[in-house]
């Protein structure tokens, strides 16, 4: 593969590396949901000499001279995000998600505040108070959970804390979530109790701004989320709602939490903003619920215990324990097999975290490439062969190679094909 000249001049050895991860990017089926593939116009802007230059402040506002330019990059950054989403403001300098939530935190809470958000083993985020992150111990994290019966938001369980603990904010927003967000539901619950209304729309902001699934913004008080993921961009954050928040925002972005913003990742932002405002992407937003919808029922035919009964979105959360395979050893042996997943803890899962019952899907990668749902087919019959047999080292090589034939007729954005 005879790409990155210059690198391979300088530094031969990370050279390698990066043509390694490049074919492995190209020759494996990709189901982490929180990962997906850029553009080539994505990708140039993330390596532009924009990362050259250092812009402490806003646009206007700056502490260095020389920012013409730079200016005008996030400035179209912002308006993009606000025509996208119909939000009141943006700010786009956020480094990734969690720097964006702890944003939030800054902005509206004092150490010791109450907070809630869902547990993380029940399919939250660690910057939703868990206990491991900061987040967890600089506040006084609540946590909501799922229902057992159906694996549902317990709406029930969050309004009877929020009245109990009056927390300062109530968080919306999943890593490990199947289905559609109420958005409205939590909007009720925060304005009962006066608290400040929070939506994490990371792993699901492309299938909002592509018109299949509701949009927070007009419910919540702040909205936060990465960049990647289903909006298909540069690993960046991004925080947006209502104008009367905005100083607030702004402040605890910088000079509260960050120095200068990355400009390359803001130009690479915008691009994949304005991406994601055309029918297009649209309709590759709709595709990446056909296929995980698709998948889900091919896994259901074959037995398979999914969380919830099935998904709403670009996610599928698998309980292997009816299988009698932890997680683990599924997902390790489905990428030798040229399948990426990961292993996920399941809502009341009884194994331990880095040992679970389960494993995570996604179906963002695979749509990016064009798959749709005759390869959902084959991909459910490849996982079902190797989940029934880790062990089988042979089967695992031959549904590799049979993953790379099927992958050649779907090339990715950004990966040559040679």
């Amino acid at each position: 593969m005879n790409i990155f000249k210059d690198l391979k001049e300088t530094d031969p050895e990370i050279h390698e590396l990066v043509i390694q991860e490049t074919i492995r990017q190209r020759d494996k089926i990709r189901l982490i949901p929180s990962e997906n593939y850029v553009s080539q116009a994505v990708l140039d802007a993330s390596g532009s000499v924009l990362t050259n230059k250092y812009s402490e402040g806003y646009p206007k506002k700056r502490y260095y001279e020389g920012q013409q330019y730079i200016d005008a990059v996030e400035i179209k950054a912002r308006k993009r995000a606000k025509r996208l989403f119909g939000a009141e403001f943006a700010n786009v300098q956020p480094y990734s998600g969690s720097p964006a939530n702890l944003a939030v935190y800054t902005a509206f809470c004092d150490p010791g505040d109450p907070i809630l958000g869902m547990a993380l083993d029940h399919g939250g985020h660690l910057t939703h108070g868990w206990g491991v992150s900061i987040t967890g111990k600089y506040y006084n994290a609540l946590r909501y959970h799922v229902r057992k019966d159906d694996h549902r938001i317990d709406f029930d369980m969050i309004a009877s804390l929020a009245r109990e603990h009056k927390p300062r904010i109530i968080w919306a927003g999943a890593t490990a979530y199947p289905r559609i967000i109420d958005f409205e539901k939590f909007a009720e619950i925060a304005k009962e109790v006066g608290a400040v209304f929070a939506a994490d729309i990371a792993h699901i902001a492309g299938l909002v701004a592509g018109g299949v699934h509701p949009s927070p913004v007009p419910h919540a008080d702040v909205v936060t989320t990465t960049t990647h993921k289903t909006l298909r961009g540069p690993r960046g954050g991004m925080i947006m709602g209502l104008k009367k928040h905005r100083k607030a925002i702004n402040g605890a972005v910088f000079p509260g939490l960050q120095g200068g913003p990355h400009n390359h990742t803001t130009a690479a932002v915008a691009v994949a903003l304005k991406e994601a405002d055309t029918d297009e992407f649209r309709a590759y937003a709709a595709q990446i619920v056909k296929n995980a919808k698709a998948l889900a029922q091919g896994l259901l035919s074959k037995g398979y215990d999914l969380v919830s009964g099935g998904t709403d979105n670009h996610l599928i959360l698998i309980d292997l324990t009816k299988k009698g395979v932890p997680g683990k050893p599924a997902a390790q042996a489905l990428d030798r097999a040229g399948i990426v997943c990961n292993y996920n803890t399941v809502p009341f899962d009884p194994r331990k975290p880095f040992d679970p019952s389960g494993i995570r899907l996604g179906t963002p990668s695979m749509t990016t490439r064009g798959m749709k749902e005759p390869e959902m087919e084959k991909l459910g019959v490849w996982m079902d062969q190797v989940i029934s047999n880790t062990e089988d080292e042979a089967l695992q090589d031959r549904v590799a190679a049979e993953v790379r034939e099927m992958l050649m007729d779907f090339p990715a954005p950004g990966i040559p094909v040679e």
